[in-house]
């Protein structure tokens, strides 16, 4: 066994363990990563190229420099749905996305498991096992989705309808007020909620437990706001480098097919360090969870004996 993996691991020490372990083993994921996500990004790219856009550089409208880099960077954040074919595109690469970005995901949790069992294995074996899981992890991630949606938008209403009636009957900053009081309180629920069940996708695909909600309600236990946290660092960091590096190529390429290639190439990285950072925190609260079961059988066995004495 591992033994970075053995041990409970606190805040700092799990953002330390996800960095290390995508360092020493950042080739083996970023090929999975590559192998699986690769093939959408080049499709995209193509569609792109096909639809008009600038290989290299797509210099936008105004009279300077300044203006016209400006104007390209608007441009690339914002999608072409003018033609058939560029809304086909976008639904193809989407769906694409949706199939094969959690095997790759998967494949990396497989990795890591063998990592943690101290085992050899081949990018090529681990990316087979995560296709072994393919129906269960599409059906759990869409019932999953179903309900993200349905207690995202509870929130939204209710906060709207609390503010309408106290802007109606006492005053229109009241109702505001309340709105966005109501709607930050809900919030923490929701997000509470979506940790409290965002196991369940490890649990599908190394435990084979679908859909997986009931194990990981139990693994996040007296975890929860912990692994906010840990959510919330890993989203900064990741929101940072892809903001920074869209922005600076942005300014120079504009909205081109080169762009797109770079950033989806920082989103590869960015995503193998959060698949990476995921992986650590589930064999953490795993090694806990076990840990917690254990101490309940020695309890146990403890008072059976000594009602037998």
């Amino acid at each position: 066994m591992n033994t970075k993996f053995n041990a409970p691991k606190g805040f700092g020490q799990i953002l330390d363990h996800t960095f290390s372990l995508s360092k020493d083993r950042f080739k083996d994921f970023f090929m999975i990563l590559l192998i699986l996500m690769g093939p959408v990004y080049l499709l995209q790219a193509i569609l792109q190229a096909v639809s008009g856009t600038s290989l290299i550089r797509d210099v936008g409208t105004g009279n300077g420099w300044f203006e016209q880099m400006l104007s390209s960077l608007e441009e690339s954040q914002t999608i072409d749905t003018g033609t058939l074919g560029a809304d086909i595109g976008i639904i193809v690469v989407g769906f694409a996305g949706f199939l094969l970005f959690p095997v790759a995901e998967a494949a990396i949790l497989f990795a890591m498991q063998h990592i943690q069992k101290n085992e050899d294995y081949q990018v090529r074996t681990v990316i087979r096992k995560a296709f072994s899981r393919f129906w269960p992890m599409v059906g759990s991630n869409v019932l999953f989705g179903l309900i993200a949606i349905g207690i995202i938008i509870v929130p939204l209403i209710l906060a709207g309808v609390m503010g309408g009636i106290i802007g109606t009957s006492v005053h229109p900053l009241f109702g505001i007020l309340t709105g966005i009081l109501v709607f930050l309180g809900l919030a923490v629920g929701v997000a509470y909620l979506l940790t409290r069940w965002s196991f369940y996708f490890a649990s599908v695909v190394l435990e084979k437990d679908s859909p997986g909600f009931t194990r990981s309600w139990r693994l996040t236990k007296k975890r929860t706001w912990t692994l906010i946290g840990l959510y919330l660092i890993f989203y900064i960091i990741i929101s940072t480098i892809s903001f920074v590096v869209e922005m600076t190529f942005g300014l120079a390429l504009g909205n081109s097919v080169l762009l797109s290639l770079i950033v989806n190439f920082i989103t590869i990285i960015t995503t193998l360090i959060f698949s990476v950072g995921y992986g650590v925190m589930y064999f953490d609260l795993k090694v806990r969870h076990d840990a917690d079961d254990l101490k309940e059988l020695i309890e146990d066995y403890n008072q059976m004996d000594d009602s037998i004495r």
